[in-house]
Parts: C-alpha cells; structure tokens; sequence
C-alpha cells in the first residue's frame, strides 16, 4: 500500500433545507391557515479515527468533500428531513490544520475519537412559523443557512513507541523485519527506505509495543536535505529512540561524529528530541571486523553517556537482550508519567 501522509482537501457541511409556504386547503374549512414546514438541518462533518489505517491515501483520491444538504419543508406541517453526516475516517496520530491559517483544529490519537469538523446549516422556519394576531396569513418563509465550509490538511504523525534513526543503509529495515512481521524493502545501497514503517513487535504473554523505522537520515536533514523534513516529524511521538551505528564501512569515518552529526540534525529540527531517551545499537556484529571495532570504540560512547548495545539481525544475536531492554525503559517511562 502506498504511504501519504499529507492530504489537503476541501471540506463543506450540509446547507439547511428552505421552508414551506403552504397553505392548509381542505373541503369545507375555508381559510385554513399556513402549514408550511421548516427546512431540515445541513449534515455535519466528522473526523473519526480508525486503528486499522496507516495511512491517509484513502482521502488522496477525492478533493472536494460535502455532507448531505437538509430537505425542504413541506405542506401540512410536515419539516423537511435532516442531511446525513460526512464521516471521514483517519488513522491514529492525525493532526487537521486549517490551510488558510496553519491553525491546528484537532490533534487525533485515540482510536474511535471524534471530532466536529464542521456544523451543517440550519433549516429555514416555513410560513406557519410567523402566523401572529396580526398576520394571520402570512407569507414569509426563510431560506436554509449554509453550512460552514473551509479547505484543511490533514498530516500524519505515526504513532510508535520505538523509533529507529541512524544513517542510511545502517541496518534498520534488516532490523525491524527480523523482529516483527513488517516486511520492508531492504538493499544493500542508501535510501533504501523512501518511507516509515511500523511493525508490531511481540513479547511475553499477549504484551507489545510498536516500532518505527524511519527513512535513513544524513547531515542537513533538518535544511531539507536527503529525504529532508518530510519524515522527521513521525519520530517526534516515538517515546524511546535506537540509534543504530553500523560499524562495517567506518575506515574513514569517526562512528561517534557521525553520531552525534544524527543527533544534531534531530535536535536543530526539535530541540524537546534532546530530552528523550536514546539507546546506541551496534548492528551487523556478525561480521568479524564488526565485532572488534565494538569493543573499541563502544567506550567512547558509554563515556559519552548512552548505553550501548551490540546485535546481528541476520543471526539473531542479541536481539532478546535488545527486546528486554526496551521493555524495560518503556515500562520505566510509563512508571514516571514521561510516556
């Protein structure tokens, strides 16, 4: 399924429906009166959220959204029937900005939240709604109000309780996909990865957290460079960060400038990222070269304060000790209200 995790669209409520000018006309009551009905009520405009979307591709294929108009008034007193509501579904983690202003309309996280988008029309009263002591016939009707309309954006934030960030081609998708069902596309060349993925990792009896692999980072993300800014922004919701080092190809690179080259660029987009938890993970240890480059240089980071952690996603080794320890932070962060 493609990934979108930006739509604009043109939203309107129903307009309400016009009153009736009628008159009652039966045989043998002359002058029966005015029986015209009011007009029904313009649908609203809801915004529900679905755990079981991703992605706002679904809202990609139209433009212009419009919730049923409210009926026209009738004869015999009778109103006009009430417009439907527009239901549009919307993953977890969906913000809803006005596009004329940038004001943020509803931040949705919750599954099956609702939010009001936009209220329909009120009907117009029909003639029968203006009979006084001195007009007893009256003739004025009202028409239905519009309802109310705007162009909004819709942007996705994923929701996961774990991000992964790093360099490209450092081992991520491998990872992910080693520990959940998540089937990304994984290469050995940069940028493999044109889009997040989130993978549900299981553990103990019936317990889980999800996981996210963003696009590969370089320096200059933040100014837009690489895959820029367009998928910083799913990491901002992650609760606990992995930082994956790939130790493989670092003949003539310094692992913790590279580092902390990542960190920079998380931290000039969002400076609140400074503050959140980080574990370093050594990958691809399999690999002999690997293995003693982490001794020596995994020093360094522990002096730098991050705990470290070495794995292999393709032997699987490490990956329990990797799996426990994250469990154990997220459970901490719940313990202390910083989730």
């Amino acid at each position: 399924m493609k990934f979108v995790d930006e739509v604009k669209i043109h939203v309107q409520a129903g307009n309400g429906g016009k009153g009736c000018l009628s008159f009652r006309r039966e045989k043998f009551i002359p002058r029966g009166g005015p029986d015209g009905g009011d007009g029904g009520k313009g649908g609203d405009v809801y915004v529900v959220v679905d755990p079981n979307l991703g992605t706002l591709l679904d809202l990609g294929y139209r433009v212009h959204y419009k919730a049923q108009n409210g009926r026209p008034g009738m004869g015999k007193n009778r109103h006009g029937k009430g417009g439907d509501d527009l239901i549009i579904t919307v993953p977890p983690g969906t913000l809803i900005y006005d596009d004329e202003d940038d004001t943020l309309l509803a931040d949705l996280t919750q599954p099956g939240e609702r939010h009001l988008l936009l209220r329909g029309g009120r009907g117009g009263r029909g003639n029968a709604r203006f009979v006084s002591a001195t007009n007893r016939a009256p003739r004025h009707t009202q028409p239905g109000l519009p309802g109310e309309e705007r162009t909004v954006r819709f942007q996705l934030k994923l929701l996961a309780d774990v991000g992964l960030v790093g360099l490209p081609n450092v081992g991520k998708s491998t990872l992910i996909a080693s520990l959940s069902a998540a089937r990304p596309k994984i290469a050995d060349y940069p940028f493999t990865t044109l889009v997040p993925n989130l993978g549900v990792v299981k553990y103990g009896d019936f317990r889980s957290f999800v996981m996210a692999d963003i696009p590969g980072l370089i320096e200059g993300a933040s100014d837009g460079h690489g895959l820029g800014t367009r998928f910083l922004r799913h990491i901002e919701r992650t609760d606990l960060f992995l930082h994956l080092v790939d130790l493989s190809g670092s003949a003539n690179l310094d692992p913790l400038k590279s580092f902390q080259t990542i960190n920079r660029e998380l931290e000039q987009y969002n400076p609140d990222l400074r503050e959140r938890p980080m574990l370093v993970v050594f990958t691809k240890c399999d690999l002999t070269d690997v293995r003693d480059l982490v001794e020596e240089v995994k020093g360094r980071f522990i002096g730098a304060g991050y705990q470290t952690i070495a794995i292999s996603a393709v032997t699987g080794e490490g990956l329990r000790e990797l799996v426990e320890h994250i469990v154990t932070c997220l459970n901490r962060l719940k313990q202390t209200g910083a989730t």
